[in-house]
């Protein structure tokens, strides 16, 4: 399929009770409201189109950003293509879920999201902190910088009280990525999630909750001393 016949299939499964509810979300036009399902199955019809996928994250539709995070091989993209997904997320949905799936499967990943999460740019630090609790969920832990994802657990600590809401909550997504998967790290985990205790951020009017790291690591280990690493964090 090309560009356009994507984005006229997307426009038709769009619905504005969708695109309410994205918006309460905090999703910023353009965007058809596409039900994440329905992207999924559009997704299997273009399988391995990766070069489709890069064109569909540059019309800077939400929709079709997120479309093509489950297109793509990030292992496949440029670094200066990883940055530009960072740079260009349409909205914060695209820079916590989307830009990770990029940055977890290129050999670069660690080293840009190392940098993004110094950013001034909300959306940017976002990518960053979400990023490197993806690293943390997919990468075997003899080849990720252990060191240095502790020190930067240490630096959660120091901050997260004075950053913006939603980096906040990418911050306590990654003390539970590091709780969860990182075996050399999972008490420090804890000792940070106990240091920042219940993390508030204001959802809005969703039903969202931001969950308390050391509980939700806890949970996720389901009794073991550390969880099995996952293959992906594309969802």
């Amino acid at each position: 399929m090309k560009l356009k016949e994507v984005m006229s299939e997307l426009a038709a499964k769009g619905s504005e009770a969708t695109k309410r509810l994205w918006v309460k979300h905090g999703a910023k036009e353009p965007f058809f409201g596409v039900k994440i399902a329905d992207l999924k199955v559009i997704a299997k019809k273009l399988k391995g189109e990766q070069a489709l996928a890069l064109e569909l994250y540059a019309t800077g539709n939400g929709d079709a950003q997120y479309l093509a995070g489950i297109m793509v091989d990030g292992a496949k993209m440029t670094r200066a293509q990883v940055q530009s997904w960072a740079d260009h997320a349409a909205w914060r949905m695209i820079s916590s879920a989307i830009v990770p799936v990029a940055a977890s499967e290129h050999p670069d990943g660690f080293a840009l999201a190392r940098t993004w999460i110094d950013s001034p740019q909300e959306h940017v630090a976002i990518a960053g902190w979400a990023s490197l609790g993806a690293l943390a969920t997919v990468i075997p832990d003899e080849r990720l910088p252990v060191k240095e994802l502790g020190t930067l657990l240490d630096r959660v600590a120091r901050i997260l009280p004075a950053a913006p809401d939603r980096v906040r909550q990418a911050m306590n997504h990654f003390i539970i990525a590091c709780g969860t998967y990182v075996a050399p790290l999972g008490d420090k985990a804890i000792a940070t999630a106990r240091k920042v205790g219940q993390v508030e951020v204001d959802v809005g009017d969703t039903e969202c909750k931001i969950p308390a790291a050391e509980v939700y690591i806890m949970k996720s280990r389901r009794g073991a001393p550390i969880a099995p690493k996952r293959k992906t964090v594309r969802c």
